[in-house]
Parts: structure tokens; sequence; C-alpha cells
């Protein structure tokens, strides 16, 4: 298993472990099982998150999700620390790995969190970099697999930016071997070597990987629409863009064309009357507040598995999950 956790196929092995975990343990504790409540692998021991971007969802799953394994979650805001500024990156990791029990970060650069994983001697969880976002991953993975029984026949959408968030959903996708589908306006390809991974992942476990311009083709026949903003932090200044995902909007015309029963997805925050329309957004078929959760749970099995996985395997056999 990997030490850290910077892209989902760092995972990929035991990928189908962690969800299932995730899903099972998260049914227990809403049911207040008392092994499931008292189940503390981070007992007595501090996780430090590192946030050089602001953050809603991430912050507060990684503090409450922490928290119920029994750590105690300090989060470090890029003002209150030297890193970039009079610190290297990898004298941070140094430093921070003398007190933590495993690091999270929300940085700009992938190179930094990539930098900061090899310098340190604890777990390093990448919490979102310009290149990759393996926790929502997990979640989405989680959400999909809680909404539809069977992955057998089952096809994802993306309607939208080649971005970290379609980096680690196409990854996901190949690494369960469930079909993925993805449409891009020219100019917004995702990195061909993320594809070309994501292909071969595809391959290996039967399942199709297409990319195309067209957003109607993409979400034909579609059990899972999904899209993210096309202005993303750090962009505010390229309003143009919008000009160049005329015709990506998510709306009820473009839904149309999927499966009866779609379900559409979005990692949030959302820019309604960009990507989404409010229709969709709220329709009773969007689950994108289930996302919004089970970026907790799956974070928890995450680190569970990362930080102590003794630990994460025996409440596995008890769960009953299929190690």
């Amino acid at each position: 298993m990997s030490e850290h956790l910077l892209a989902i196929d760092d995972v990929a092995e035991d990928f189908q472990d962690i969800l299932d975990w995730a899903i099972e343990f998260k049914k227990m504790w809403k049911a207040n099982d008392e092994i499931a409540m008292n189940f503390f692998p981070l007992a007595d021991m501090a996780v430090g998150s590192i946030y050089e971007k602001p953050s809603t969802r991430t912050r507060v799953s990684f503090e409450v999700g922490i928290n119920r394994l029994g750590g105690y979650p300090l989060t470090l805001l890029k003002n209150d620390i030297q890193l970039g500024k009079s610190e290297t990156v990898a004298d941070t990791a140094n430093v921070l790995s003398r007190f933590l029990g495993a690091i999270t970060y929300r940085c700009f650069a992938h190179s930094d969190v990539a930098e900061l994983a090899a310098n340190s001697s604890v777990p390093v969880i990448n919490a979102l970099s310009d290149k990759h976002h393996p926790c929502q991953a997990a979640a989405d993975l989680m959400t999909i697999l809680e909404h539809f029984s069977e992955k057998d026949g089952l096809k994802v959408s993306w309607v939208g930016d080649g971005n970290n968030v379609l980096h680690d959903l196409m990854l996901a996708c190949g690494i369960l071997g469930i079909d993925f589908h993805y449409a891009f306006p020219k100019g917004y390809d995702p990195a061909a070597d993320v594809v070309a991974r994501a292909e071969d992942y595809a391959k290996q476990n039967g399942s199709e990987m297409v990319g195309t311009n067209d957003p109607k083709e993409a979400v034909k026949d579609a059990n899972v629409i999904y899209t993210d903003a096309f202005i993303s932090m750090g962009e505010e200044d390229m309003k143009d863009k919008l000009a160049d995902f005329d015709g990506f909007q998510v709306n009820m015309d473009l839904v149309s064309g999927a499966n009866d029963k779609w379900a559409f997805m979005h990692c949030l925050p959302a820019h309604r009357g960009d990507e989404v329309t409010d229709a969709v957004m709220d329709h009773e078929n969007s689950i994108v507040f289930d996302q919004a959760e089970n970026r907790m749970w799956a974070q928890m099995s995450l680190m569970a598995y990362l930080i102590d996985n003794p630990a994460w395997s025996a409440m596995g056999d008890m769960m009953g999950v299929g190690f």
C-alpha cells in the first residue's frame, strides 16, 4: 500500500475496500453502533491540515472526521505558517513530521504536495491540488455505489473543464471498471498522462473510457451526470472563459438524453446559472449533498487506512467488508 495519497490511484489496489468500509462504517455510526462510535484509530494523535485555498467542505469534513476517529485536528492557514515564504516545503515537511501523525494539504501546485510527501515521515493526503483531487473522487464513487447497487452497465458522464476533479474521477471509474464518458470544450483537455493512466485501468477492468467535445454525446443514456465550476478557484479574473463553454451547461434539455433514472453530481460550490441550472441542482435526482456529506466518511476510511492500517483492517473484518 502507498504511504501517501497524492492521486486516487495511489490506493488503486484497495480502493473498492476503502469505499465499502466507508459505506458500512457510515451506516453503523448513524445507527449509533457502539463499536463504530468508539473506533479511535487516531487516538491522541494530532493531524495537521494546511490550507493555501479557502475551503468549506474540505476543512469541515476533515476536522469533524479526525475528531470522530479520536484525533486532534490542527488547521494551519496559509498565513499561519512560513510554508513557501521563509521556509521551504521540504523543511516544513521535516518539522511537521516531528509533531503530527499525518498531514493533509490543500494547495495550488501539485508539485508542492508531492514535495511535502517526499520529505515527510508521516502520511500526507492531497486535499486538493491543481492536478488531482483524490478525496473528492473517493466521496464521488462512494456516493455512486450508495445510489447504484450494480456497477455493471453503469455509465458515468462528465461535462465541463478538463480539471483536477475530472482527473481523479476518471481514474476512479477506471479502477472500478465503470464506463466513463467525458465532454470538454476544445482547448480544455484533461492532462494526457492522466488520461493514459485512466485508459489503462479501464482496459484492465473491462470498462470504456471515451472523450468527446460533444456534451449530448457524452450524456446519452448516462446514469450519472457530473459537472464542476467552469471558472475554478484562482481563475476569477478569467470571466471570458465562460464563452468557451457555450452548450456545456447541465440543464433539463441536456439531461433529457440521459437514462430515465439519471443522477446529478457536483463537487460544489456550484455557480448556479453557469455550469448548471437551478432546475437540475434542485431536482429530486440531484445527489450533490450526499456527495458533500460523503467527503467526511470517505476521508475517515482513507485516514484510518493510511495511518493505522491494522485497525482499519480489523474494523473491516468486523463489518464484513470483503478484504
